[in-house]
């Protein structure tokens, strides 16, 4: 049984739970240590008194410690993406792929420990000058989900540690490999005893101490929504309050328009909507298209889709892999229930497979004669299944692709600058494509969305400083102006 790592020690565990592949449920990939609450206590405990020291080390040891990992992860990128693949269903060339995002994140908040800057601004009053610094907060909880368990680990890992700040770190129970992986990586690249602590199992458990503990002083979470609202109420309402960053789902629309270039179209609505197993926040499930081309579009794209190769994660030639396990299994079943009685037309896929070995395979699914109203084209899935909704015109498809209560990832496929420009301005999204898939994000740039996608600053690139430090303005005063303290006789 793996153990989790705690003030410099891996500690182990009363509890334990498999890591099931969900390629072939007969494969074990390890047996998990799971925390008690006082396990986790510990390692908020030590977390709290390595801060003091971490947050004023050398921004050199920082550059040295994070550029290492990153190093070692890309030099590991084909054994680490096996793991990955193995343990959550992605097929390989996308674990592989994951890996080295995740290395590409460490090396590039390894350059960050380094260019961290501030301002030094004149004061309105005489012979004062004001510095205006970034401090790291704390003690940093941070909670990751399943559906990529190196990369969204990563982007919150490296930032944290880069500004100074120590890390609790809880990942999801479903995919503890990978991130006990990286906590090697880490450990091994020399971080100091406290800064960096795993603690492995429920939320329930785990994430509940890090909510009620009053030396964390930051949660990140990356989840649902219903989950990602309780821990911001916690956040907000405990003594004391704590900064919190919330990326929680997404309905995201593709956009494709009658001038659109239709293999490009076809190809970005694969991409979209099924690839990652359709398991992406960033994953389009509404594909929006107009009445030119949408009935060429639903044939092209339906032709395509009985191209696709779903098996093992790890076999050569698989274009997509299984649903991460039964529970995500039965909800995507329940959806395609739920558009069929709504009235939608199942217009390819959504049945069941069987492979070699047993796993939680899913034919990808396409609706069409889909209402935007409908909970199909409302409700996230998270799997497998997408909507093709018909729209008049640009401005009709525009309405409905801002018509949901998510707002993180936009698309729209177009030959037309005039459409693209004004879509690029009116989209009510935190990131939007033009003739891309809306998943696939660069490591280097903010990534987080508006509505009930996100909540707080951006993670990832140099925006992640909003979140990992807190600002410090200081007043200098040089002596020889009107504002010297007097005392009483004094001349």
């Amino acid at each position: 049984m793996t153990k989790n790592y705690i003030a410099g020690e891996w500690v182990n565990a009363t509890e334990a739970s498999p890591d099931i592949n969900p390629s072939n449920t007969g494969d074990v990939v390890g047996e998990f240590a799971r925390a008690s609450a006082a396990e986790a206590e510990a390692a908020i405990a030590a977390a709290h008194d390595a801060f003091p020291a971490w947050s004023r080390s050398s921004i050199q040891l920082r550059h040295d410690i994070l550029k290492k990992v990153g190093d070692e992860i890309i030099a590991r990128k084909d054994e680490l993406g096996r793991l990955l693949s193995r343990e959550e269903g992605k097929t390989l060339p996308e674990g592989i792929g994951e890996v080295t995002r995740a290395g590409q994140i460490f090396q590039f908040f390894a350059g960050e420990c380094l260019r961290m800057a501030g301002e030094k601004l004149p004061s309105v009053r005489p012979a004062i000058d004001v510095e205006i610094t970034r401090e790291p907060v704390g003690v940093i909880g941070l909670i990751t989900p399943w559906n990529f368990p190196i990369a969204i680990p990563a982007w919150k890992i490296a930032p944290a540690l880069a500004y100074g700040n120590t890390v609790v770190f809880k990942p999801a129970e479903l995919v503890p490999g990978s991130a006990h992986a990286l906590s090697e990586i880490i450990i091994k690249a020399g971080i100091p005893a406290g800064v960096f602590n795993l603690v492995m199992g429920r939320g329930s458990i785990v994430g509940e101490a890090m909510l009620k503990s009053p030396k964390v002083s930051a949660i990140s979470f990356t989840g649902s929504v219903s989950t990602g609202r309780q821990v911001a109420m916690k956040c907000v309402t405990g003594d004391p309050m704590k900064k919190v960053q919330l990326e929680m789902g997404g309905k995201n629309p593709m956009v494709v328009l009658d001038d659109a270039d239709l293999n490009v179209a076809v190809e970005c609505g694969i991409n979209s909507a099924f690839f990652s197993t359709g398991q992406r926040c960033t994953a389009s499930s509404r594909i929006i298209v107009t009445d030119g081309i949408h009935d060429r579009f639903v044939q092209a794209m339906t032709e395509r889709m009985r191209g696709l190769v779903v098996d093992d994660a790890l076999k050569s030639g698989t274009h997509i892999g299984p649903v991460v396990d039964q529970s995500q299994l039965d909800q995507d079943l329940n959806y395609i229930r739920i558009g069929k009685d709504e009235g939608a037309t199942l217009a390819q896929g959504g049945e069941l497979l069987k492979r070699d070995t047993p796993g939680f395979y899913l034919e990808p699914a396409l609706f069409t004669n889909v209402d935007n109203s409908m909970r199909i084209a409302r409700e996230e899935i998270f799997g497998p299944v997408a909507t093709v909704i018909r729209a008049r015109d640009y401005e009709e498809a525009l309405d409905i692709a801002n018509d949901t209560p998510f707002g993180l990832s936009s698309g729209i496929c177009t030959t037309s600058l005039k459409h693209a420009s004004h879509f690029k301005r009116n989209a009510e999204a935190g990131m939007v494509m033009v003739n891309l898939p809306t998943a696939g994000v660069d490591y280097h740039v903010p990534f987080g969305g508006r509505k009930g996608s996100s909540y707080g600053p951006r993670e990832q690139g140099r925006y992640a400083e909003e979140f990992y430090t807190t600002v410090k303005t200081a007043y200098t005063f040089d002596g020889n102006g009107p504002y010297v303290p007097k005392t009483k006789g004094s001349e």
